[in-house]
């Protein structure tokens, strides 16, 4: 089945004169758009944005938080605006493809005869963008009016890490201006009927090991070498690895954020055949709990690295130390607005630390309480992942989700504080 012609960018709940939902067709529209490392087109982004902004009538502000990278952020004003503010967070950009590896081509947004939408991006994460666009849509055009302030933020570079988006623009002024109480970003598809719910998300160390040795000819048995460092550098750090696979496969109240994964994933040395290097390295993705105490864990590296021989050391490439992680007690007042609206739709939520990274973790490191939600059932998770596609029916009972949720998170009632 070849895909439906698109329709104009438009209204939630109608359809073009191909008969595919609007919403749908706005959809595929953001998917076309090439934002994918390591050139993203952010200025097409930027376009398609301020076309969206002017269909919905919102005032836009963009923040060039880096040379190149902007972050747009369009401001629907609440009843009353002193209140704390709710921010719908999501990022514009989207990770490299192996297009071999892909049925169709990652950026034409082919839809199938199923309705199921092939394109990178459409579960990381412009499906959760247009559905808040889409459900703020939907929202004005009921005539809806929320007490409080609800932003739509559209950041540059999560995907190599928010160091030039969100990680920087949460230090800006124009951000605490933004006056958040609340925010929701990315979450993570679920493959049963439940909906996943992230409150927190595990601290990302990227580590390399550096091992000097005694350099040599290939011939020779030469003590004291680089690569027998490296090899008992690897062994702990691996050790390490099969004891928490095995705490996850053994438990089942553990998911995989839960537990710390290890990763070795770079190895660098040597220049020819016949030379025993003087040096060679080793590097390893961790993501750490939130309850993991962080200053013991790296006394644990420091003695690995100890008993592999003299002079081994590590550096951190990236090494995020916040362990925040959002209420969920039911006396909060977001969370507990977040659950009554989930409730009220009879959605199933399950509650689990994030195992990857997301902008939220820079929210939540400047106080403001973030969940991660993106209300994608009975879907395979296929972030990053080759044919990483979304059904449309599943796309659509997401504006739905949404527009219930930003109704009831503007609605929380003024805290004493803010009376």
């Amino acid at each position: 089945m070849l895909p439906d012609k698109d329709g104009p960018g438009a209204g939630g709940g109608h359809s073009s004169a191909g008969g595919e939902d609007l919403s749908v067709s706005l959809f595929r529209e953001y998917l076309r758009v090439k934002t994918v490392h390591p050139e993203p087109d952010y200025d097409a982004a930027l376009r398609f944005l301020d076309r969206i902004a002017e269909e919905l009538e919102l005032p836009v502000r963009k923040i060039e938080v880096w040379p190149g990278r902007v972050v747009t952020i369009m401001t629907w004003e609440g009843t009353s605006p002193t209140l704390k503010s709710i921010l719908l967070n999501s990022h514009t950009d989207v990770v490299p493809v192996f297009q071999e590896h892909w049925k169709y081509d990652a950026f034409s947004a082919f839809k199938d005869a199923e309705g199921n939408i092939f394109a990178r991006g459409s579960q990381d994460m412009k499906c959760v963008t247009i559905q808040y666009i889409q459900a703020v849509r939907r929202l004005k055009a009921e005539g809806r009016k929320l007490m409080r302030t609800v932003h739509l933020m559209f950041v540059p570079d999560e995907e190599v890490g928010g160091h030039k988006g969100m990680e920087t623009f949460v230090k800006h002024p124009e951000f605490q201006q933004l006056n958040i109480g609340f925010a929701l970003d990315e979450g993570l598809a679920n493959p049963g009927e439940a909906f996943t719910v992230f409150y927190g998300e595990r601290n990302p160390w990227w580590i390399t090991v550096h091992c000097p040795g005694s350099p040599g000819h290939g011939s020779r048995f030469v003590e004291n070498t680089a690569a027998e460092k490296m090899r008992q550098v690897i062994n702990s750090f691996l050790d390490f690895r099969e004891k928490e696979k095995h705490r996850l496969n053994t438990s089942e109240c553990f998911t995989l954020g839960d537990v710390t994964t290890v990763n070795m994933t770079m190895v660098k040395g040597g220049v020819a055949y016949n030379v025993i290097p003087a040096e060679m390295d080793v590097s390893f993705d961790l993501r750490i709990p939130p309850k993991v105490n962080l200053q013991e864990f790296e006394r644990q590296i420091k003695e690995w690295c100890k008993e592999a021989g003299e002079d081994v050391t590590y550096e951190f490439a990236q090494k995020h130390m916040n362990q925040t992680v959002t209420s969920t007690a039911e006396n909060d007042p977001w969370w507990s607005a977040f659950t009554a609206a989930c409730t009220a739709m009879n959605l199933t939520l399950e509650k689990e630390i994030f195992p990857a990274a997301t902008d939220s973790r820079f929210i939540r490191a400047v106080g403001i309480p973030a969940i991660g939600f993106s209300p994608m059932n009975r879907t395979p998770i296929l972030l990053h992942d080759h044919n990483e596609y979304l059904n449309e029916r599943v796309f659509l009972k997401g504006i739905s989700v949404f527009e219930r949720l930003i109704s009831a998170l503007a609605s929380v009632p003024a805290f004493p504080e803010e009376a």
